[in-house]
């Protein structure tokens, strides 16, 4: 059963019984977490119990910075929640009774208390995190105006511990803020982009490899973990023609699968949503028409090859967005810019095309990523560029030529053999098709903007 406190899930408890006593599942993960069942798989640590003696006993009102589910081992309690969280229904209240036959999962935040109504009372609940006493606690006082909770025995004819009593009212509650969001890579231009979408927030933490070096063997222990509810992964090794190098080549397996391998595994024991960046490189680009997040990957460069990995690695994480895309321009340095500049200085480029795809802005990534994120869609990967035509390089050169007031003529094309033809260092094959099939986002509800409008973004100063 649903309540009015988001999260707040009531349970009933088939309850077997005979002559010698009875007998149920408390808890039962695969029948409580199965499809058609709201309540989550919240992974829980540790089993508490509470005795009370007497009827009247009077617990709460406790928010905790993790997730409870509770039921009733012996006897009956009336039962009192209040959402304290920050958000539209602080404050809100949901009353009922508990016994052996129902349960109850508490969300992280969610004030618990009950008042025992027989003697000998056993209250159980199951938790997802060690206690510590560096957690960020939450109380109510149970005489609260606000709440109102209508007690079936009188508070002052309660068995009330004094430390229950002195609990604020509601008015002077301090919010149980959200769990927090790392973001890492906060320095690249997808990291600039997810610092204008989010802003500052108290609850949102940006780290660059000076701040949180992902490949350290003391990562896992780098930070409470159990405090955050989503990573975005925003750190990448993308020199692409270097990652043919032997340096290179170690450092992309180091940063787009080492680190990825690691953040996965924090993820995966903490239950954390992990959203990670992937990119058109993992497909060969011999597909006639557009990828989709379907189709096999099969990469012809060290760069892609790392990605795939690191995206094989993401998708075991129970909780994971990947988020793949192509020919990304933000903040910063970048195609669209450089053009601009070679336009400016009376320079003609030859521009490579014979390779087809749509620029993404790096902002709308961030935008897409927070959609994802606030609806909630079911995990899994997701495709995210421009929509409109696929193009090639050289004809965004030409749209940039075009914009800035220069003859999109002086832009010529040639092929991707030609261009690097007299390289002296290694370079990296590109995939000849990066086109992304979009259906699965924009059934989703969320979109970008049109490729025909990036060139105009950029070069207004959007990223």
């Amino acid at each position: 059963m649903t309540t009015p406190i988001p999260g707040l899930i009531v349970l009933d408890l088939p309850v077997h019984g005979d002559s010698r006593g009875w007998f149920k599942e408390n808890w039962q993960r695969k029948k409580m977490t199965a499809e058609g069942i709201d309540l989550p798989d919240f992974g829980p640590v540790q089993n508490n119990i509470s005795f009370n003696d007497a009827v009247g006993t009077t617990r709460g009102i406790h928010a905790e910075p993790w997730d409870k589910y509770v039921a009733v081992a012996t006897g009956r309690i009336f039962g009192a929640w209040v959402d304290l969280r920050e958000g539209d229904t602080f404050g809100a209240v949901f009353t009922t009774e508990l016994d052996a036959s129902k349960a109850i999962f508490v969300p992280r935040g969610v004030g618990n208390s009950y008042q025992t109504l027989e003697p000998d009372t056993a209250y159980t609940y199951l938790v997802n995190d060690h206690w510590s006493p560096d957690a960020t606690y939450t109380f109510l006082n149970l005489a609260d105006e606000t709440a109102s909770v209508d007690w079936p025995i009188p508070l002052e004819r309660a068995e009330i511990s004094e430390k229950d009593k002195s609990h604020p009212r509601l008015a002077e509650v301090v919010p149980m803020p959200p769990k927090k969001m790392l973001v890492t890579g906060a320095n690249g231009q997808l990291g600039r982009a997810l610092r204008a979408e989010y802003a500052d927030h108290p609850w949102i933490d940006y780290a660059s490899r000076d701040d949180l070096d992902l490949t350290s063997s003391g990562l896992a222990t780098a930070r409470r973990w159990r405090d955050y509810g989503t990573i975005i992964n925003a750190a990448a090794y993308t020199k692409v023609d270097a990652a043919e190098t032997p340096g290179g080549r170690v450092e992309a397996w180091a940063a787009n699968v080492t680190a990825v391998a690691a953040l996965a595994r924090i993820a995966t024991q903490h239950g954390i949503t992990l959203v990670h960046v992937s990119s058109d490189y993992v497909f060969d680009g011999t597909k006639e028409g557009a990828y989709t997040e379907t189709d096999p990957v099969s990469p012809l460069g060290v760069y892609g090859q790392t990605k795939a990995a690191g995206d094989a690695v993401v998708s075991v994480v129970p909780r994971h967005y990947i988020v793949r895309t192509s020919w990304v321009i933000g903040d910063g340095a970048n195609f669209v810019r450089t053009m601009a500049s070679l336009a400016e200085r009376g320079i003609d480029p030859r521009v490579v095309d014979d390779q087809l795809g749509r620029l993404t802005v790096a902002s709308d990534i961030a935008s897409s990523i927070r959609q994802l994120l606030d609806t909630g869609l079911p995990y899994g990967v997701y495709n995210v560029s421009a929509t409109g035509a696929a193009t090639t390089w050289a004809d965004v050169a030409r749209d940039v030529f075009k914009a800035v007031g220069a003859d999109p003529a002086r832009v010529t094309g040639v092929s991707t053999a030609e261009y690097f033809r007299d390289a002296s260092a290694p370079v990296s094959p590109r995939p000849s098709n990066s086109e992304l099939a979009l259906d699965k986002i924009h059934a989703a509800g969320v979109t970008t903007r049109d490729a025909s409008t990036a060139v105009a973004a950029v070069l207004d100063g959007g990223s």
